[in-house]
């Protein structure tokens, strides 16, 4: 029997809350930065919830790899194609070069790259001159602005234009898992290169959701914070006085390679992908199982994927949301993975500094995870004021921690029950 083909990251781009790259939101988890803040975006004094942790768009630099033709789309787009160029320069490689043509490329979006509030926006305003008229209203939205936005609004219509500015011409998938997408688009990126189906992989993901319409969604579900005075204190992932999530946007991308391929051109290697676990427990639409059930399973899937135990891992990279039931079933999943040895594993929640960034969370944490195995520090979780006993897991409340780490997870769960993870060991 062949050796299994290993899978590395060689390069990660992203742009998050308060950090335009991998390394200004390294520093700031490192610093305990919060970049949760009030809405600027638009007019939420009628919201419930009134605070976000929103991303500043991209520039459009014309000297990003991916070119700056390809934004202007709406955010999910602009994020997207940023993140991307980020991750291909960082990893050395040169859109249409010889790597590309049997590469592949694995996405996951929300609910569609031109977001509903720059279609509906935009009809608004043409239809608004001399007061709004319905009748504009409806031809310019129907005949102005959908055939346009018709490719942008598919949630393969990112995927689709990266593809062509790289010049992939190896597998493609754009998916929607929602919370849990992110980290399921690398986990099949990891899958292709492990099976030899491409030796290079770009795989990430890209989310916004702060916008009135996604506000209000969110805001109906009960799944947000309340605590609009005092906005850096809202997202508290663990602690007993949690009180739902903040929305976050942004997108991260990495770029995974079979091992000797990446050898053989030199490449710096960030941390190996060793493992990928997923499950769905199909509790109900907005709450995962009380036990963590698919948790339990995505997380022991990953580490048998990677022929690792539960005694090979220092931290964990958590979903923690901030939310009651959902951090109480992660509590209890991790407890059932790691038994007595719980208490000897950092688990912190990058949520806590930067919100939730839905789809593109897991990209973002996936990111953050291996650089923790590069650099051998985890970040805090902030806001660990109130303990709760149901929730007992190390958050490293104390501040950015150097721990020795063989390996590491990264755990994505999703509404609707999507449990994912990824498990890295370092390089």
């Amino acid at each position: 029997m062949s050796a299994r083909r290993r899978v590395v990251v060689t390069g990660a781009g992203l742009v998050a809350p308060g950090a335009p790259g991998v390394a200004a939101l390294w520093e700031n988890l490192l610093a305990g930065r919060s970049a949760v803040g009030p809405i600027r975006r638009f007019d939420a004094s009628t919201f419930p919830t009134r605070i976000a942790a929103e991303a500043d768009a991209p520039s459009g630099d014309a000297a990003r790899p991916l070119g700056s033709d390809l934004g202007g789309r709406g955010r999910i787009w602009d994020f997207g194609v940023e993140a991307a160029s980020q991750a291909l320069a960082a990893a050395g490689l040169a859109p249409r070069g010889p790597w590309s043509a049997s590469a592949g490329l694995s996405i996951a979006t929300g609910m569609g790259t031109y977001g509903h509030a720059e279609v509906f926006g935009a009809a608004a305003a043409g239809a608004a001159r001399d007061g709004f008229d319905g009748k504009a209203f409806a031809q310019e939205l129907l005949y102005g602005l959908l055939p346009h936005a018709a490719d942008r609004q598919s949630p393969g219509a990112l995927a689709a234009r990266l593809a062509r500015a790289a010049g992939i011409g190896g597998p493609l998938l754009a998916s929607m898992t929602a919370c849990a997408g992110g980290t399921e688009a690398i986990g099949d990126a990891f899958r292709w290169i492990r099976r030899g189906e491409a030796d290079v992989v770009l795989a990430g993901a890209s989310d916004s959701e702060i916008y009135p319409m996604g506000l209000a969604s969110f805001c109906l579900l009960g799944a947000l914070s309340r605590r609009n005075e005092e906005p850096t204190r809202a997202s508290r992932p663990f602690d007993g006085e949690r009180d739902g999530f903040v929305l976050g946007e942004g997108a991260g991308f990495v770029v995974l390679e079979e091992l000797e391929h990446a050898r053989a051109r030199g490449a710096d290697v960030l941390a190996e992908v060793a493992g990928f676990g997923s499950a769905c427990d199909a509790w109900r639409a907005t709450d995962p199982h009380p036990d963590g059930l698919g948790a339990v399973l995505a997380m022991r899937r990953a580490l048998d994927d990677a022929v690792l135990s539960s005694a090979d891992v220092g931290y964990v990279n958590a979903h923690g949301t901030s939310t009651p039931g959902g951090d109480r079933a992660e509590a209890r999943a991790l407890g059932s993975v790691f038994g007595s040895r719980l208490g000897e594993v950092a688990v912190s929640s990058t949520k806590s500094m930067i919100g939730h960034l839905t789809v593109a969370a897991g990209a973002v944490e996936a990111i953050v995870t291996a650089l923790s195995l590069r650099d051998g520090l985890v970040h805090p979780t902030l806001n660990q004021e109130h303990r709760d006993p149901e929730c007992e897991v190390d958050t490293v409340p104390e501040g950015a921690r150097r721990v020795d780490l063989r390996a590491a997870l990264s755990n994505s769960f999703a509404f609707g029950g999507q449990t994912a993870c990824l498990a890295f060991v370092r390089a």
